[in-house]
């Protein structure tokens, strides 16, 4: 068995993709926050498109780790020299496999903050990208607006703080670049938020304007913020599927990428200091990404939220066994159809293809996605993907019947036991206050629904409260199962 790193990629086994170009001739143009399965399913892997093509030589990957737990993803990069193997599984069984190369180094912030600064400021830098979640911009859920007193700004915005969050640690690297007289660069969000990079330059501007002013508005002025829609189901990692890399391919793996054969990128052709050809490598460039994103936040993503909550309660545990029941493939589809009156008109792109298309990605049985990683962090989710869906089609006069039935479903998932009575390991940022909310209702009805931080003025919405109180009930009668069928 062949351990993966530079030094064994000529001996590993003739049926696996490895780099075909020189990596020690590589250079770094990007830093990455969040080296994660989908950023080395999604970003990583279309860099190594390029570079394959020999092209973007000059934009490798410098990936940095903030929170504790990316201290694993140090060590098992620096033990790989930042290669690991990317599977893709497509729904007829087949599968590619591909070593990816495009990362070149990895820091990890909290052992040494100054080398992550300097290497953003490094004159050959370009581009910084994030995918850091939906909950780690400091935004409220709800009114988008920045909450500067969250604890990580407020801490770095402290006098003679030594950076800790994405925010300080990218400031001060272009507060050296601005002292330097070095250009600015682009911020690239690639996490799922509508308008992505409108919330990071929103973010990056009052954290700079709570250092300095005149910082600020050398950030306006010379820092780009593009939005970009992203799009490749990625679950985490498991044991079987190392074991799935060491047995079929040969290779000993700390930390392969397993993803669906499906991946999309739409973004925003707005760059402070140049970029790589990434329409070379499948990327759509467009002027206004927009109805892109709402089409993927309101159909993709809020879908995973229709189907995790009853699917979990039901007794599933695998994502493609909830889809391959045509009683729940036919109540996401009609969620979907809710959804779609507040798209708008997506260029290219058919939905009601689209909406199949989901239901075939989703029903993927190679990909063993998990019904547990789509529950988790709704708090995060649910006000940014599906409040607004609702919202609109309230103020429209339409049905908003799907919409309710799905805040019931992770109502009833958030009262912590399934319809076997077995526990549910809940996973929020906000978990002390769901689960508190979730257990009142059964003596008041609209506990949940009066947290008002995830879902303002919906419980004075009569339409709404009818729609949301008779999916719950029939939640606590027959249960998630009959509500699905009676709704499909």
């Amino acid at each position: 068995m062949t351990q993966l790193s530079a030094a064994t990629l000529s001996s590993l086994p003739s049926g696996l993709s490895v780099p075909t170009y020189d990596r020690s001739a590589l250079t770094v143009g990007i830093v990455h926050f969040g080296v994660g399965g989908f950023h080395r399913a999604h970003q990583a892997m279309y860099l190594e498109r390029l570079m394959s093509q020999g092209q973007a030589h000059d934009w490798a990957i410098c990936g940095v780790g903030v929170l504790p737990h990316d201290r694993v993803m140090q060590q098992v990069m620096d033990s790989q020299d930042g290669l690991y193997t990317l599977v893709e599984k497509a729904p007829d069984g087949t599968q590619n496999a591909r070593v990816i190369g495009s990362i070149v180094d990895y820091l990890f912030a909290p052992d040494d903050p100054d080398a992550v600064i300097e290497a953003i400021a490094a004159p050959g830098v370009r581009i910084v990208s994030m995918t850091i979640t939906e909950g780690g911009y400091c935004i409220d859920p709800v009114t988008g607006d920045v909450d500067i007193d969250h604890p990580a700004l407020r801490a770095d915005l402290a006098p003679g703080a030594v950076p800790a969050s994405v925010f300080g640690l990218v400031t001060e690297a272009l507060a050296r670049r601005r002292e330097r007289g070095l250009p600015g660069l682009t911020v690239m969000s690639c996490d799922n938020i509508q308008g992505n990079g409108d919330t990071a330059r929103t973010v990056f501007t009052a954290f700079a304007e709570g250092r300095d002013t005149n910082l600020a508005r050398w950030v306006a002025d010379n820092v780009t913020f593009p939005n970009s829609m992203v799009d490749r189901i990625t679950p985490a990692t498991t044991d079987q599927d190392r074991t799935h890399v060491k047995d079929a391919f040969g290779v000993e793996d700390a930390w392969p990428v397993v993803c669906e054969d499906f991946e999309q990128w739409v973004l925003e052709d707005h760059f402070a200091q140049g970029r790589p050809a990434f329409e070379d490598a499948g990327v759509q460039l467009v002027d206004d990404v927009e109805p892109y994103e709402l089409m993927k936040l309101r159909l993709l993503n809020a879908s995973h939220q229709a189907l995790c909550y009853p699917g979990y309660l039901a007794g599933y545990r695998l994502v493609h066994d909830v889809c391959r029941n045509p009683t729940f493939a036919r109540y996401l589809l009609a969620y979907m159809e809710e959804a779609v009156p507040t798209l708008r008109p997506v260029p290219g792109v058919d939905l009601d293809a689209y909406r199949q298309k989901l239901i075939s990605r989703f029903s993927n049985a190679a990909v063993r996605d998990t019904v547990a990683r789509l529950c988790a962090e709704s708090s995060d989710r649910i006000p940014k993907w599906l409040v607004p869906v609702i919202r609109e089609n309230l103020a429209a006069g339409r049905s908003v019947r799907y919409g309710a039935a799905i805040i019931a479903t992770w109502t009833r998932y958030a009262e912590g036991t399934d319809e076997a009575g077995a526990p549910i390991d809940v996973v929020d940022r906000l978990k002390i206050q769901v689960l508190d909310a979730a257990g009142r209702t059964r003596t008041d009805p609209l506990a949940f629904l009066q947290q008002r931080d995830l879902f303002l003025d919906l419980a004075d919405q009569p339409a709404f409260v009818d729609a949301y109180l008779e999916a719950l009930g029939t939640l606590h009668g027959p249960g998630a199962a009959v509500l699905v069928a009676e709704m499909g």
